[in-house]
């Protein structure tokens, strides 16, 4: 798994602009599934539904996993599968990240990436002159870090790997294990290895950038193509160690037992729609329209082909347990993927995603519907939790002094769970509801640059979208919020 990987920037959906033929490689072995969405933004969300096979943002932002969550790797831990993780996503580590890692047999963390607090230094860092005027905290606890991570050998990508393909090394004789080897890049900062770097080589005399904040675009036209190399540059360190994955498969011949899948979380704007990041903007589809690559060995003839159906990171869980021939909980929304694989047989008739507070969006394979919220307040709006943690913060006195208990939910298991006022996305001067509304034609307009204005088409993905929230057991004042009741 990468985390940010932009489908549009991988050789098998086209590009010709990065060295990545390890990815090409990789395609022509596996599936590449051409409809993939993600459902949950961002980092942990995602990983929330690889556990529990099932959408999370209508319910909560942010956040652990919870006491009723089904975990996929939980449970095959306790079926007798050995489930291990091996990561630099410093995430998981984090208040609102803290129960993920202990579902596993076995975890493995390396240190460092993107202002993780790991070395310690009183007086300030040298910091170079910088496009973007960061001052955050985890910009100076980045270049703390950064000395120690220099060189290929250091970087926490390239370690990350090396234990990943320790662990096949070692167990590649045995049956019934699961590995989740993680990166976190390509994610910003794109700190890459000099030697890949060289792979785009363009002149730049600008100050120091590799770290575009989350903001409209305002940088030159040279500041944008600049930090795009570091990005594209950062995928190619991330396509040799692919390769270095593909090389054990091939070594060990594991292919002929071995289910490989690639995946990640979401995408990342480098100036697309003029903007940076993800988070605040819609969920274009440099977004939510993400990368797959699975080969799974009951299924060789499909080695090579492509796969148009509807798939989601809702379905990893589901697809993962079947192939191990465990039961899948009957809260998991999520399909096994192999019906896709062996045929393409559809496994859903349309997707929802989205972020906790912002846009919720679907799409039938043919039109994406962006909806926001029928007023600027964005309200009503609640988190549901028994693990009231946010990303790096416990919930401030704040928002506990007004929450109540309600519920339970269709997949809480019979617990009632904690309503506590969110408020949305906590970035900059932007909401969803400057965005508004929109509805886009991938047919006709594939690079979303014209919303349409279609009553008929925009009746059908209302009643598509609605019919997903209640599958979803959405809270009812996501209805009220979205203005759809």
């Amino acid at each position: 798994m990468f985390d940010s990987l932009n489908r549009h920037m991988l050789p098998p959906y086209g590009c010709n602009t990065v060295h990545a033929s390890n990815f090409q490689r990789l395609a022509d072995r596996s599936v590449t599934f051409d409809n993939c969405y993600a459902g949950s933004l961002p980092c942990m969300p995602a990983r929330r539904e690889i556990h529990t096979g099932r959408l999370n943002f209508l319910h909560r932002s942010w956040s652990p996993l919870e006491p009723f969550d089904d975990s996929m790797p939980e449970i095959l831990k306790k079926n007798g599968i050995y489930s291990h993780l091996v990561t630099d996503h410093y995430h998981y580590f984090e208040n609102g990240g803290a129960t993920y890692h202990t579902r596993y047999n076995t975890w493995e963390f390396v240190r460092g990436q993107e202002g993780d607090p790991w070395k310690a230094s009183v007086a300030e860092p040298e910091i170079p002159p910088h496009v973007g005027g960061r001052s955050n905290c985890l910009w100076r606890q980045d270049w703390v870090n950064r000395p120690y991570m220099r060189g290929e050998k250091k970087h926490p990508q390239k370690l990350t790997f090396d234990l990943g393909l320790q662990f096949i090394e070692k167990n590649k004789n045995s049956d019934n294990w699961f590995l989740q080897l993680e990166a976190f890049d390509p994610h910003e900062p794109f700190f890459v290895p000099e030697s890949f770097r060289k792979l785009y080589r363009h002149y730049y005399s600008g100050a120091h950038f590799d770290w575009p904040n989350y903001s409209p675009v305002s940088e030159t036209r040279a500041e944008i193509e600049h930090v795009k190399n570091e990005y594209r540059a950062l995928v190619s360190f991330c396509d040799y160690n692919l390769g270095r994955v593909l090389d054990i498969m091939n070594e060990h011949d594991l292919w002929k037992d071995t289910l490989l899948i690639v995946n990640t979380d979401h995408g990342f704007l480098l100036g697309e729609h003029d903007w940076w990041a993800k988070c605040v903007m819609p969920f274009y589809n440099e977004i939510a329209h993400t990368p797959l690559f699975i080969w799974d060995p009951r299924f060789p003839q499909t080695a090579g082909q492509r796969r148009n159906s509807l798939i989601q990171t809702i379905d990893l869980a589901p697809g993962i347990l079947e192939f191990f021939g465990q039961e899948i909980p009957p809260d998991m929304q999520g399909k096994p993927f192999s019906r896709i694989i062996k045929d393409d047989t559809p496994a859903h008739k349309g997707a929802l995603f989205g972020i906790h507070g912002g846009h919720v969006n679907c799409t039938d394979g043919r039109y994406v519907y962006m909806r926001t919220s029928a007023d600027r307040s964005n309200t009503p709006l609640f988190n549901y939790t028994l693990m009231p943690m946010n990303m790096r913060e416990r919930f401030s006195l704040k928002e506990l002094q007004n929450m109540e208990l309600c519920g339970p939910f269709s997949f809480t298991k019979d617990c009632k769970l904690l309503k506590i006022p969110s408020y949305g996305i906590p970035e900059l001067e932007f909401t969803s509801y400057d965005f508004g509304t929109m509805l886009f034609d991938l047919k006709k307009d594939p690079g979303q640059t014209n919303p349409i204005h279609d009553s008929a088409a925009e009746k059908r993905m209302i009643v598509l979208m609605k019919e997903l929230m209640k599958e979803n057991d959405a809270p009812p004042e996501q209805y009220i919020r979205l203005g759809l009741v």
